[in-house]
This record gives C-alpha cells, structure tokens and sequence, in this order.
C-alpha cells in the first residue's frame, strides 16, 4: 500500500443566496442553494467563481447532509472552469443546530469533506481535467469555505 499524498490546489469561499426548499422527498429533505458568487486562489490559479452554480442539498434521514454541486470557475486570466463536488457535512445535534442558526463553529466540531472534479476546454488548465481532488470544509455564517487538495 502506497502513502496517500496530496498537495494543496486552492482555496473557495462560496456566496450563497436563498434557500429553495422544496420540502421532504422519498429520499430526505431536498433544499437548492443558489451561488450567487465567490473567490479562489491557489498558487497555480485563481479568480471568482461566477454566479448561477447550484447546491442540491438532501438532509438524509440519517441526518447527514448530502451535497451535490456544480460550479463554474473563472480564473484571473478568463479560463472558465466546471466544478463539481459532491459531499457530506454531519456532526453532533448540537453543532449543527448552531451551523444551521448561522453561528460561527469550529471546524474541527464536525464532519465536512467534499470530492471535486474538474472539466475546462482551456488548454493552460487541461491538466485539471485529469486529476483526483479531495477537500476540507467548514461554514461560516455566509458561505461555505474549503481547501481543496490534488490527489497525487
């Protein structure tokens, strides 16, 4: 067995606009969330993420929250890149009671990752079309945050 290596890609901040809850499923409660905007920056690239992605939320049973997300990227230098991630955020009734109040928590409280893959026609960003990323995240009151990491 090999040692997991990563190393750092970039860093998002998502705005995040109304809520659509379009109330209990078969499968859970289902809620969209509208980006209405953000900003990245890694030391390979950076710029906004530009408005109009969306967050299909399911608030599962189980009460973990399932994320399933599409992005679109534009670096500083005008390279659109799709994002899509999917991923959970769970932890301790109490922690995520104050996450969902809009309370500032620590990170370290509970459970966020997030697994994002990439899609661009640009040919300075081809190589993003070809890696395994992995992310950490965690939810301040106006957006979430994550670090996101190359799998090597």
């Amino acid at each position: 067995m090999v040692d997991l290596r990563t190393r750092p890609l970039f860093s998002v901040k998502l705005l995040v606009g109304p809520i659509q809850n379009l109330g209990r499923t078969p499968l859970g409660e289902r809620r969209v969330a509208v980006v209405a905007g953000g900003h990245f920056a890694g030391e390979r690239l950076k710029g906004t993420v530009m408005e109009g992605g969306s967050d299909w939320i399911l608030l599962r049973p189980d009460a973990a929250m399932q994320l399933d997300v599409r992005l679109t990227l534009k670096t500083d230098d005008g390279a659109l890149i799709g994002m899509t991630y999917r991923g959970y955020r769970h932890g301790p009734a109490d922690v995520i009671e104050r996450l969902n109040r809009g309370e500032t928590v620590d990170p370290g409280a509970y459970y966020f990752r997030i697994a994002p893959f990439f899609e661009t026609g640009a040919d300075k960003y081809a190589w993003l079309n070809r890696i395994v990323a992995v992310g950490t995240g965690h939810r301040p009151p106006d957006g979430p945050v994550y670090d996101v990491f190359e799998v090597l």
